[in-house]
Order: structure tokens, then C-alpha cells, then sequence
């Protein structure tokens, strides 16, 4: 798998390069928004995107912006800002994930290791496809379409979505929803990141006639009817 690296700190960009190769990943670099746009856009497969927040001639948000118009391709954000704000905009803009510098490499790894098994994961869930409201859900490629347009869901999105698919009908707490989406890199995911996940699954899924296909259950958590 090809991971795209776009950090401008070379050693932070050269350290994560050697420790990918390591572990037999293919790693390409970027210093700048423009690299990476040219190597987005050079048609390059690339599976995964480790994008640094702030950078000489933008940020890692009009990167992510770029990744999600065209694909799904897990991205891990790698930020010195600790403060929520940024947390919730990485993740606003189509983020998977996100970790604070410094930071070390096997929770790096760990992190993007369980990042890749919520995108492949079936969760158990039997059937192929699976209608919800207008959306046609296809377990064998984990592919989500609505009307026959394909809709690009993040890992965390998609594992959200198998969660609630796999309890269809019955109302769960935030607790039982963080316990399905825990992993060894687990603390990561917490009750304030929980809300902008299920905010931007709504909105993609969109609402049926009789309202949001997951529902809020005030004082308990939600179900998904």
C-alpha cells in the first residue's frame, strides 16, 4: 500500500518515511499543499493519506477537501494543536483520524492498523446489501450508494454506520456506540469526536419521510429505525 506523507518538518516527514518502509508500506512525500495536489492528482494509488495540519502554503484541510471529491482513502491527520477546535475540523473536513505531536511511531502505526481494519470490516453482519431509507449499503465492497451515486463515507463512518446496522431498531447509549468503535489505539475516540461522527453520517444518509433515519433518543443515545 502507498501512503502519501505531507509534512514540511523533514524530519518528521524523512523519520515517518523510514519507519513506513519498515513495515513494508510504500511511502511518497510532500512539504506543501502543491506537492500534494500534484501527487493527488498524478492519478498515484494511493491507499493512505498522513496529512500535517499546518503548512508553508496552506493547510492539510484543502488536502482532505481535495481526497474526499474523488475517494474514500483513509486520512490521519498529524497535528500540534491540541485544542478541540481543530480536532472537530479535521474530522468536519472527512477525517478518519487524528494525532497530536509528538507522538510515537507504533501508536502511529497501531493507529492506521486499525484505521485500515474498520475500512475492510464487516462487523458480522450477513447480508450483502442492506437498504436503509434511500441509501443501498453493499457489504461485499463496503461501497454505500444512494439513487445509484455512490457515497463516500470515511472508515469511522463506515464502522458507525455497521454498528448501527448490526442493532437496527434498538436504541444505544454513546457508551455502548464508543465500546463498538473502541481498539488498542482506543482513547482517541471520545464523546465530544462520537457527535461530529454521527453528525456527518445524518447528513449523509440523509432523513426519510418520517424523519432522520438515526434518530436521537434524548437521555439515552440513538437508534437507527
Amino acid at each position: 500500500m502507498t501512503v502519501l506523507i505531507v509534512e514540511d518538518d523533514e524530519i518528521i516527514r524523512e523519520g515517518l518515511k523510514f519507519a513506513l518502509l519498515q513495515e513494508n508500506y510504500e511511502a511518497v512525500t510532500a512539504s506543501n499543499v502543491s506537492e500534494a495536489m500534484e501527487q493527488i492528482q498524478s492519478r498515484r494509488e494511493i491507499g493512505f493519506y498522513l496529512l500535517d495540519i499546518m503548512l508553508p502554503d496552506g493547510d492539510g484541510y484543502q488536502i482532505c477537501r481535495e481526497i474526499r471529491k474523488c475517494g474514500n482513502a483513509p486520512i490521519l491527520f498529524l497535528t500540534a494543536c491540541e485544542d478541540e477546535v481543530h480536532t472537530v475540523m479535521a474530522l468536519e473536513q472527512g477525517a478518519d483520524d487524528y494525532i497530536c505531536k509528538p507522538f510515537r511511531i507504533r501508536e502511529l502505526l497501531a493507529r492506521m492498523k486499525a484505521i485500515l481494519r474498520r475500512t475492510s470490516g464487516k462487523d458480522g453482519v450477513s447480508e450483502n446489501i442492506i437498504q436503509v431509507g434511500k441509501n443501498q449499503i453493499n457489504l461485499q465492497t463496503g461501497r454505500v450508494y444512494s439513487d445509484k451515486e455512490e457515497i463516500v463515507l470515511t472508515a469511522m463512518e463506515y464502522k458507525l454506520l455497521l454498528i448501527f446496522l448490526n442493532h437496527r431498531g434498538q436504541t444505544l447509549s454513546r457508551g455502548q456506540i464508543l465500546e463498538g468503535i473502541w481498539d488498542e489505539a482506543g482513547d482517541f475516540v471520545n464523546d465530544n469526536t462520537l457527535s461530529v461522527y454521527i453528525k456527518r453520517l445524518r447528513k449523509k444518509l440523509g432523513d426519510t419521510p418520517d424523519g432522520q433515519l438515526i434518530r436521537t433518543v434524548r437521555g439515552i443515545g440513538y437508534r437507527m429505525e
